[in-house]
């Protein structure tokens, strides 16, 4: 295995990192950019799982960020592992952390691991509820992104996690949507939460298309946690769904329908680019699922699920993608995967 560093460097560099992090915070920078400049921004997400990506994997993903030019960095949610892993105070404070060493502003949307799920016994057993709101205080307490510079964002009335910001004609939001059936199963399901959320997820959403259409801009992009399923293709990883009706069809409790039924009209609406960034299912790609209801591919909709982890293979699939923005250019987004090349396992760096 060919690492950058070992076990001890790791935590001296990213330590290091932290110190110079608190000195280069930059000031708050202005809240909208009208420009129509190209950029390239970070996606990554469904990490870290484990000791061995806490300590060197995220630490050399963050350190190959830190060298390209990004406008911005999304972890799209689950900040550890599902099960056996503690979702005590020191999980969040480790993870804002590594956001706070990022060059770029930092965003964050929370995942089912790190608030719904924490109430499975092997997790500590917490009030899920209580952990979102402590999620709430530790990274969503101002309307800033983190990172070492930041950027003013806009929040949702209650649900502050959900986040809107444009840089350069193109509108991005963060949405608080969920694995373990956006709440409605696993340890303790809760009816009454997921309804609000859903119906909270929906409103950010319409409202982020009306605000691109009012600031012209030429492309949507959303960023959230679950895999909601979007087809019969995919039974190991997500939901099976009639890609017409989008009504989920393997029995499981359906906490995405609404949700995707409301955003396919929008989508179609839109009609211009619409990026939809997801982690939860760990298996990268880019691919068009989604489909109206007569069963036609929605030309403008792309779904970008970002690298997630894999236990077993250590630090072999601890990467990031990178998007590549133009709003000159017809299709706005085009996407480059970043191997980073101290994570490399079964075939070394040359």
């Amino acid at each position: 295995m060919t690492q950058s560093f070992g076990l001890n460097a790791g935590l001296r560099s990213l330590s290091a990192h932290l110190l110079l992090a608190l000195v280069l915070i930059s000031p708050v920078q202005a809240k909208e950019d009208e420009g129509n400049d190209a950029y390239a921004i970070g996606l990554w997400g469904d990490l870290p799982y484990s000791e061995e990506q806490t300590t060197i994997g995220v630490p050399n993903l963050i350190a190959d960020m830190n060298t390209q030019k990004l406008a911005f960095t999304v972890h799209d949610g689950d900040l550890k592992a599902g099960s056996n892993s503690s979702c005590d105070d020191a999980l969040y404070q480790r993870s804002l952390d590594y956001f706070n060493v990022l060059k770029a502003p930092a965003m964050f949307t929370p995942g089912d691991n790190d608030w719904t799920d924490c109430d499975r016994p092997s997790n500590g057993g917490y009030n899920s509820l209580e952990r979102l709101e402590y999620e709430r205080q530790v990274f969503f307490s101002t309307p800033y992104s983190l990172g070492q510079h930041r950027i003013q964002q806009e929040e949702q009335d209650v649900y502050v996690e959900n986040r809107r910001w444009t840089v350069s004609k193109v509108t991005y939001a963060t949405l608080n949507i969920q694995g373990s059936c956006n709440n409605l199963c696993d340890t303790a399901p809760d009816a009454n939460e997921y309804a609000a959320r859903n119906a909270a997820d929906i409103e950010w959403m319409k409202e982020t298309f009306a605000k691109a259409k009012e600031r012209h801009s030429v492309a949507v992009m959303f960023i959230s946690q679950a895999n909601p399923g979007w087809d019969q293709s995919d039974p190991t990883r997500a939901p099976l769904r009639n890609p017409k009706t989008l009504a989920e069809t393997d029995g499981q409790p359906d906490g995405f329908q609404e949700f995707l039924t409301a955003l396919r009209e929008e989508v179609i609406a839109f009609e211009k680019p619409v990026s939809y960034v997801h982690g939860d299912s760990h298996y990268h790609r880019i691919d068009k699922p989604f489909l109206n209801d007569q069963g036609q591919r929605l030309e403008n909709f792309t779904r970008v699920e970002t690298f997630g982890d894999n236990q077993n293979n250590g630090i072999n699939e601890v990467h990031w993608l990178k998007v590549f923005v133009n709003p000159r250019q017809r299709e706005v987004f085009s996407y480059q995967t970043q191997i980073v090349p101290a994570n490399r396992v079964a075939v070394p760096a040359p």
